[in-house]
């Protein structure tokens, strides 16, 4: 998916975990095989081409497909997975990816982990006994420094915008870059839709912050293009670097 994802676990490593771990590291180059747009070999760049696929691939793609279309509807159309009509449901799949991986690692008995993919993080328990995650959210014009630190339990944060990849997130109705803001940090209980909406979120730029606050179990840190930030009232910050 052109980033790169980690665990961190701070429950014992038992041999049922271990196994949950490589299971979930090799489901993830699995993912990548099917979703990524990096790869002209993948199904969903030989779907985009119209090309036929291997059989076998239908119930994961016809999930996250059935999950677009839900966040499209539920966000009035400022999700898309196909910005500029080309077929790239790269918003929905790595919060998926990462909840789901997140879900197995807790089956199999890490109930204090955190993962990360490419930024996107789903957390769980606690980062040790009493201590909650703290998660710090990257100021995107001020290299090195954090515009918050989220901290929080059963926590999904995911940030969408400028800072890593430059203006790549299209405004749906337009097909032009969405350039209203820097970066949008969501947070919410479930990654798969925090990712989801925070790319939606953003793209909406100007119209974000009345759109989240009045999205149930959300909040949202924004950052305009001339520097302002601003935050939900709910936003689970402990450090506010804001000014």
């Amino acid at each position: 998916m052109g980033t790169v994802f980690s665990f961190d676990l701070r429950d014992p490593v038992t041999p049922p975990v271990r196994r949950a771990l490589e299971e979930a590291v090799i489901w993830l180059h699995q993912v990548d095989e099917v979703f990524s747009t990096y790869r002209s070999g993948s199904v969903i760049s030989r779907l985009g081409r119209g090309e036929p696929v291997p059989e076998g691939y239908g119930p994961e793609v016809a999930e996250v497909f059935a999950l677009c279309e839900e966040v499209a509807h539920a966000t009035g159309g400022w999700f898309t997975h196909t910005p500029g009509g080309r077929l790239d449901p790269s918003g929905m799949v790595k919060g998926w990816a990462v909840e789901r991986v997140s879900r197995t690692l807790h089956a199999a008995g890490a109930h204090n982990t955190c993962v990360n993919g490419g930024g996107d993080i789903q957390a769980r328990g606690q980062a040790a006994l009493g201590t909650p995650w703290r998660i710090g959210v990257a100021h995107p014009a001020r290299p090195g420094k954090l515009a918050a630190v989220v901290t929080g339990g059963e926590l999904a944060v995911a940030t969408s915008g400028t800072g890593e990849r430059g203006a790549h997130v299209l405004d749906p109705h337009t097909g032009r870059p969405a350039t209203g803001l820097l970066s949008l940090t969501m947070t919410g209980r479930q990654l798969t839709r925090t990712d989801a909406y925070a790319t939606a979120a953003f793209a909406m730029g100007d119209g974000a912050r009345d759109w989240v606050e009045a999205l149930e179990g959300h909040e949202a840190l924004g950052i305009t293009a001339a520097g302002e930030i601003w935050r939900t009232p709910g936003f689970p910050a402990a450090a506010w670097a804001g000014t």
